[in-house]
């Protein structure tokens, strides 16, 4: 299977459970909403809505990095000379990895420590709803290193990535 096929599948799971997310977090949302305004407010919706919105977050972040949609600089970067360029794009996917790779292991970390604990109002255990810090942690380094490869060919040649506005999806 080439790299292509594994990356194309990858973000094909990340846009389906982002996307699942987010109409989740709506019929929650919609749900609250109607109970509260009926008078009879759901008492586990703000924290299941909150727990949600984290989730949305971090998978959301690993889909933008796939596609490369964070912010950056690339006027600064690639009008440099190839060698700065090079170090400095270097630089920039080393910190970019090496936090991701700190925030899984101290996410489990953290899982560890809540261990028994469930939320307040629902008996969910709170390491299920704080899996999403390893684990969306660990997507943003695939995501990353899906895209390495293109990175630093990009930056050898001076090509920078394409602008927002040069992006458009035709669809199907």
């Amino acid at each position: 299977m080439s790299l292509a096929r594994l990356r194309s599948g990858f973000e094909w799971l990340l846009e389906v459970i982002t996307m699942l997310l987010v109409v989740s977090l709506t019929v929650v949302v919609l749900l609250g909403v109607t109970f509260r305004f009926s008078g009879n407010s759901l008492s586990w919706y703000d924290e299941v809505a909150a727990v949600m919105l984290a989730w949305v977050t971090y998978y959301g972040a690993a889909l933008a990095a796939l596609k490369r949609g964070h912010i950056s600089v690339p006027g600064l970067v690639f009008s440099q000379p190839r060698a700065v360029r090079m170090t400095l794009v270097v630089i920039g996917e080393i910190i970019i990895l090496t936090f991701f790779v700190m925030l899984a292991a101290y996410g489990v970390r953290v899982i560890q420590i809540l261990g028994g604990s469930t939320l307040v109002s629902v008996p969910i255990p709170i390491a299920v709803t704080q899996s999403t810090i390893p684990i969306g942690a660990g997507l943003y380094v695939l995501a990353e290193l899906f895209n390495l490869p293109t990175i630093l060919r990009e930056a050898w040649h001076g090509k920078a990535p394409p602008a927002e506005h040069d992006i458009v999806e035709e669809l199907p």
